[in-house]
């Protein structure tokens, strides 16, 4: 069941990169084949040093006996097992409902657990999927390099990805030369679901290949984290506070500075962040020297940008 001692180095180097050897990593296992190959994996490049959760949506009926599947799986591997059970909210997306309701329970599993980070198994396939759905959304910098391969969750747990150079066929022979029936959830072939759509655009399109995409992706991550670094050093500099409000110094930089620095103020205040064509018109008018209002905040433009609470409709 362990797999190559070649496999087993190369996961190893690739999460080295990511935490410490030290760190007690949990290791989030749906019982499909991407999230089993993850589990033998970390199980074989450090044992003793991680555990499991399986994350019960309730959404099927079949999902408490495939939490049950991975908890067997996990006995046999000798790893401790968890099997988190969430309510999953309505809205508009039940799959990023989901996502909300699955990663908020392996957030406050780790910390119950003492856990330094959560190793999801996320790939190549997946980012190269991700970035051409971003695409088809017109999304900017950000959403396009949104799968990262470290973020913080809360209070100081990582979310890990070491899988993301692992293509998804490489996964599967783990799991087949292991001897194992993984999962088989039907969502994945769902085509009501975005993702399972563009899964099938990069399996049939012979320009879409998945590595050249996940590649692209890793550019725009890197490109996404130095922009970051460079508005974290701006905004020291040019957004303050005064008079209960935030003035911003947006005359003389690119474009893309000054709206991450907007953003900053929208945090700073309290307001939620403003979807992609919202900002676009309220920067518009910004630089034509106008006032506008948005998301509560009252804003007039010029050289320097001031931002503060709307006051209350009459």
């Amino acid at each position: 069941m362990r797999p190559s001692t070649e496999l087993t180095d190369r996961f190893a180097a690739d999460l080295d990169a990511l935490v410490e050897p030290e760190t007690r990593l949990g290791i989030a296992v749906s019982g499909g084949p991407d999230s089993v190959a993850l589990l033998l994996l970390a199980a074989a490049a450090r044992p003793d040093r991680i555990e499991a959760a399986t994350v019960d949506h309730r959404l099927r009926p079949e999902s408490a006996g495939e939490a049950r599947f991975v908890a067997d799986l996990c006995r046999r591997l000798g790893v401790a097992h968890h099997i988190l059970t969430v309510t999953v909210a309505s809205g508009a997306s039940l799959q990023a409902q989901a996502r909300h309701a699955r990663y908020r329970a392996l957030n406050d599993w780790a910390i119950e657990q003492s856990l330094g980070a959560v190793a999801t198994a996320h790939h190549a396939d997946d980012q190269a999927e991700t970035l051409l759905m971003r695409l088809a959304r017109g999304a900017g910098l950000s959403g396009l390099a949104a799968t990262r391969r470290k973020r913080l969750l809360d209070r100081d747990i990582w979310l890990v990805r070491p899988l993301l150079d692992w293509r998804r066929a490489e996964l599967r022979a783990i799991v087949e030369a292991a001897g194992i029936e993984p999962i088989d959830d039907p969502a994945n072939r769902d085509p009501r679901h975005d993702r399972a759509r563009f899964r099938g655009l990069v399996e049939r399109a012979d320009w879409a290949e998945a590595d050249r995409l996940a590649s692209s992706a890793r550019w725009l991550a890197d490109a996404e984290e130095a922009i970051e670094w460079s508005v974290a050093g701006l905004a020291e500099a040019r957004v303050r506070e005064v008079g209960g409000g935030i003035e911003v110094e947006a005359g003389g930089l690119p474009r893309e500075l000054q709206r991450r620095l907007l953003l900053v103020a929208f945090d700073r205040l309290g307001a939620v962040r403003p979807r992609g064509p919202q900002l676009e018109r309220a920067m518009a008018a910004l630089a034509g020297g106008r006032t506008v209002t948005l998301a509560g905040l009252k804003m007039s433009g010029g050289g320097t940008w001031r931002v503060s609470a709307a006051p209350p409709p009459r």
